[in-house]
């Protein structure tokens, strides 16, 4: 790639790059050495008759596009309702994290993520929701910085039910709490 965009390889400044970009890449895509489903095997059952949704929003993701190998960066909201138990929350970021380190297209990766959880937990729900920004799109092609795109897969009472559906958007457009370390 240095010799293709007319760089010296042998330049200073480049001498290690081959090897960053490796091991960038190791990084980048380490997804695909995770299991995703393992991650969700250990579960607690001794939640008090908790039935209620559970929400984890704004989990910073960072995926690139199969198409162009460039970036997408956005954030994801994972909810579910629980049946009979509950998993650490993350875990549910870690799953986030484990199929947006692969290449991908983010509609698929919005229904990985949701199919993921609703196959081990066995939820009567599950809801993801991606807004992410694409740089196939912001820096090539047609340069639209700013533009995001969203998608979503409701699974179960998510789906079917619309009040449960509109308690969930609810909890989404209530402004977030920055930092609750204060």
């Amino acid at each position: 790639m240095l010799r293709w965009a007319g760089e010296d390889p042998a330049r200073e400044g480049l001498l290690d790059t081959p090897s960053r970009v490796v091991r960038s890449y190791e990084e980048f895509f380490e997804g695909y050495a995770v299991n995703p489903e393992e991650l969700l095997q250990r579960t607690f059952s001794e939640v008090d008759d908790y039935d209620e949704i559970v929400l984890l929003r704004d989990i910073r993701l960072e995926s690139h596009c199969e198409h162009h190998m460039v970036p997408i960066i956005g954030r994801a909201h994972v909810a579910y309702l629980p049946r009979k138990r509950v998993v650490g929350i993350s875990k549910l970021a870690r799953v986030v994290e484990a199929y947006s380190r692969r290449f991908q297209i983010q509609e698929r990766l919005t229904s990985q993520i949701a199919n993921t959880i609703d196959s081990v937990l066995e939820p009567y729900g599950t809801a993801v929701i991606i807004e992410a920004g694409h740089q196939c799109m912001t820096t090539r092609g047609v340069h639209r910085p700013g533009v995001s795109m969203v998608t979503s897969r409701m699974l179960g009472v998510f789906r079917d039910n619309s009040d449960t559906r509109r308690e969930l958007l609810s909890m989404l457009n209530r402004p977030g709490m920055n930092d609750f370390s204060a």
